[in-house]
């Protein structure tokens, strides 16, 4: 398995990742729209979700030196942890809810699920996605 990120061998592979360069640019002018229209908070909390999914290699960061990682690899007990931070369908989903029901109104919220697809969709692009249960990128 592949230890990096994967290069851009075919035109479909080329295409998808333009695409999700295309979605990563859009969420963070809509991030920095939001934070414009809805002050600091929601530029900070827009900021806050863009890093946020990257906190997930924290996990386990104390013992992975016991588990001879190769280059790469992730602990693979964050693995879980960060699948879920990047997986594009939990902010959407989230967005949706947001917007078609009224039991949480508050516009900075909006901005950060902007963030996190921002930071999901740029790690697409380059890239990065999902992990093994090994922790390795998947092909």
């Amino acid at each position: 398995m592949s230890t990096t990120a994967p290069t851009a061998t075919t035109p479909s592979t080329t295409i998808r990742r333009v695409a999700w360069l295309a979605g990563a640019l859009f969420w963070s002018a809509f991030t920095v729209l939001e934070a414009v229209n809805h002050g600091w908070i929601a530029g900070l909390l827009g900021f806050a979700f863009f890093i946020a999914p990257d906190f997930t290699f924290v996990v386990g960061a104390g013992e992975a030196h016991r588990l001879n990682l190769k280059k790469g690899q992730l602990q693979p007990r964050a693995v879980p942890y960060y699948n879920t931070a990047h997986r594009a369908l939990i902010p959407l989903a989230l967005m949706v809810t947001y917007t078609v029901l009224p039991i949480i109104q508050w516009a900075p919220l909006f901005a950060g699920l902007c963030g996190w697809l921002a930071h999901i969709s740029y790690d697409r692009a380059f890239g990065y996605g999902l992990r093994t249960k090994e922790g390795f990128q998947r092909a």
